[in-house]
């Protein structure tokens, strides 16, 4: 993407002097000059060096607010990576988390899938090996409005219409805004990504930009090849029923439990009965003894007042089926979120990616949000007709599961895909990573599934080389190893 003018001109230099003294002070103002050619919209943006972040390997990065209605009320945060290689010739990836209420840089970004992890003390940064942007130019965003440095100035933004519908016609204008102002990347092939309850933004995003790509009078065409999406929440019935049934099938509810809960509970209805809603919360108080989100994963034992403190289970807020929303994920490090807070509420850490435009800047950031979780419009219940279609529109779709995740378990997606009646395509086998079972895989005509052995809900945290491996197979169409 740089002037070959430029780059002629820095490997002219790089050579003359290459037996000289002054060859870093050359290649230094290469560089330079290099980044100079990039249009100023995008250059604004550039995140020079992050506080605490090491000197090497240089990473471009980009990050600021791209305003996603008509006018300058409500705009989006992003924090945007270029591939380590290649990355005029690499997909676009955009990553999402969910919550709903939680950051796409404080998960995504900081401590799963991107070059540059937040340190166990908060002060500083170290650089991922198994980062995503190896494989593409990875795109985060912190979505809805009032999570994170994403802000709105209009309160009923956030008191009366925040649902899927919202949250997806505001991702799409952030896509549509942001690619204008990369417009180098318009053409590249897109792909989104997301875990949880970007369930249901992944899937309603890919219809939103698959069905406006087929009215170019009034669309941008966005180049949308297929979507990943891992220990999604798709479909309240068969989610619900697999969160009971893994947890007694792991162990973690008596008998007697299980068996009351599934003489009340029905699943199917739109409101659950107060005996159903008692042995569900009977459920999530004995998985607050654990890590829900890696059951075999130690609890975070610093005392700490963080939004995502495992003291606050169980959360404080239900949905309309009485089934509570996950708040809190888990990982190697459970206090995790401790870190990334302290290091995001640094004034030079957010002045250093532009975050504080158009926001209160004595708003404190964090993880997830409480209140956004709390004023959430939970309206959409199952996202299988969405699958269906977008099956039928050709996108490639896959979707993988951290098989020690209690809070959207293995069981639940097992149900929901095989619920869809598609045709086998190849069946239900192992695949390896480094001489080892990186998990199972089933393809069918239309859905890839995959499992990884030992993730919870955050496979790329958990399982960082079986993530890269995934994503990788998953964009270039090389498939999985089935040997050792």
């Amino acid at each position: 993407m740089a002037n070959p003018l430029v780059s002629n001109k820095c490997l002219f230099l790089i050579s003359l002097f290459s037996m000289s003294l002054f060859l870093d002070h050359y290649i230094i103002t290469c560089i330079i000059a290099s980044e100079d050619q990039y249009p100023q919209s995008q250059e604004s943006d550039r995140v020079i060096k992050l506080p605490g972040q090491p000197p090497s390997p240089p990473i471009s990065q980009f990050s600021g607010h791209i305003n996603v209605d008509p006018g300058t009320r409500r705009a989006l945060f992003y924090w945007f990576f270029e591939a380590q290689s290649e990355s005029s010739k690499m997909p676009l990836l955009l990553w999402l988390n969910g919550g709903p209420g939680c950051s796409s840089v404080g998960y995504g970004a900081a401590v799963e899938l991107g070059p540059l992890r937040v340190d166990k003390n908060g002060v500083g940064l170290h650089f991922n090996k198994y980062a995503w942007n190896k494989e593409a130019n990875l795109l985060f965003v912190e979505s809805p409005v009032g999570v994170g440095f994403s802000y709105t100035n209009t309160s009923s933004d956030l008191t009366k219409v925040l649902d899927d519908g919202f949250v997806a016609e505001d991702t799409y204008n952030f896509l549509v805004n942001w690619l204008q102002r990369f417009p180098q990347f318009q053409t590249h092939d897109f792909f989104i990504a997301g875990e949880s309850y970007a369930g249901h933004y992944v899937p309603q995003l890919a219809e939103l930009v698959h069905d406006r790509n087929r009215d170019r009078t009034k669309y941008p065409m966005i180049n949308l090849k297929g979507f990943i999406v891992g220990n999604p929440e798709t479909d309240d019935y068969y989610d619900s029923k697999g969160l009971l049934e893994y947890a007694w099938s792991h162990a973690v509810i008596s008998d007697q439990l299980y068996d009351k809960a599934k003489t009340v509970c029905d699943f199917k209805s739109f409101n659950w009965s107060n005996e159903c809603n008692s042995a569900i919360d009977q459920v999530f108080e004995k998985y607050a003894e654990i890590d829900i989100y890696n059951i075999y994963a130690p609890s975070c034992l610093i005392n700490s007042k963080s939004s995502l403190s495992h003291s606050s289970w169980p959360p404080d807020s239900v949905n309309n089926h009485g089934l509570r929303r996950s708040r809190a994920f888990g990982g190697y490090d459970p206090c995790f979120s401790t870190y990334i807070e302290e290091y995001f509420n640094r004034a030079d850490v957010q002045a250093s990616i532009h975050a504080n435009k158009g926001r209160n800047s004595s708003t404190k950031w964090m993880v997830c949000s409480n209140y956004i979780h709390g004023t959430y419009n939970f309206t959409v219940f199952s996202l299988l007709s969405t699958y269906t279609k977008l099956i039928k529109g050709g996108l490639k779709i896959w979707i993988y599961s951290g098989d020690t995740d209690g809070r959207v378990p293995v069981i639940g997606s097992r149900y929901w895909i095989e619920s869809l009646s598609l045709p086998l395509k190849s069946p239900w086998h192992s695949w390896y990573h480094n001489r080892q079972v990186g998990g199972r895989i089933v393809e069918y005509e239309g859905i890839t599934f995959v499992t990884v052995r030992g993730a919870g809900h955050l496979v790329p945290l958990n399982k960082p080389s079986e993530a890269l491996s995934l994503i990788h197979s998953f964009l270039t169409a090389q498939p999985l190893p089935i040997h050792t």
